[in-house]
């Protein structure tokens, strides 16, 4: 966030005010996404924040824009990746649940407890639920699945990770790591193979000899 904030002028940027919405977001909820708490946090002064964004809702949306397009966008993105077999597949698509840099649970969890103010952005994350539950089910049927089969699977994969972050869950990396072949066999059906898991695990930075990521 320093950065995104220091490195402008004495109006800001766009992304720096983004970025304080964020942060504000996260840690307070929609209710502190503010203009003059963010000019102060910002050190700006609140008539600068006009030369990004027209109101208040301007910036909400964009907010909004953001997690569509980083959370949504990656999912869609890793089901689609290359992979030799349904459980790299899957593993493709675990590594949003391993990287922030891929899927930002936190802000997932923000996104979702503001939905529950707002009808519209309720029906917005309704509509990725959808999107990315067709993403998935997609998936399932490129390995030959059924389309009724795929769906479930799919279901049975996306809610159980929604229902990790509303839960706002924490596990050890290194536990989280040793249950990650059993979550592949229940999701997909098929165990995976011991070069899958290695290719898995190295992207991750997880040595199982040691059980912590590098």
């Amino acid at each position: 966030m320093d950065q995104a904030l220091n490195d402008t002028g004495w109006r800001g940027s766009q992304e720096g005010w983004l970025e304080a919405a964020y942060q504000s977001l996260l840690e307070s909820g929609v209710d502190s996404v503010k203009i003059l708490p963010l000019a102060k946090k910002l050190n700006l002064s609140r008539t600068s924040f006009y030369w990004f964004f027209k109101d208040r809702e301007e910036l909400l949306s964009a907010l909004v824009t953001r997690w569509r397009e980083k959370n949504t966008g990656n999912i869609i993105k890793q089901s689609e990746a290359y992979a030799e077999s349904l459980a790299e597949a899957m593993l493709n698509v675990f590594d949003c649940w391993l990287s922030t840099d891929l899927f930002d649970a936190r802000f997932e969890f923000a996104v979702r407890s503001w939905a529950l103010q707002s009808d519209e952005l309720l029906a917005e994350v309704q509509q990725a639920d959808q999107i990315r539950l067709e993403a998935l089910k997609r998936m399932f049927m490129r390995f030959g699945l059924p389309e009724t089969t795929s769906d479930v699977r799919a279901r049975t994969t996306y809610l159980v990770q929604i229902g990790y972050i509303s839960m706002q869950s924490k596990e050890d990396i290194a536990v989280r790591m040793k249950r990650i072949p059993e979550y592949i066999a229940i999701y997909t059906g098929e165990i995976p193979q011991q070069r899958e898991l290695d290719r898995f695990f190295s992207r991750h930075g997880y040595r199982p000899d040691e059980g912590n990521p590098r």
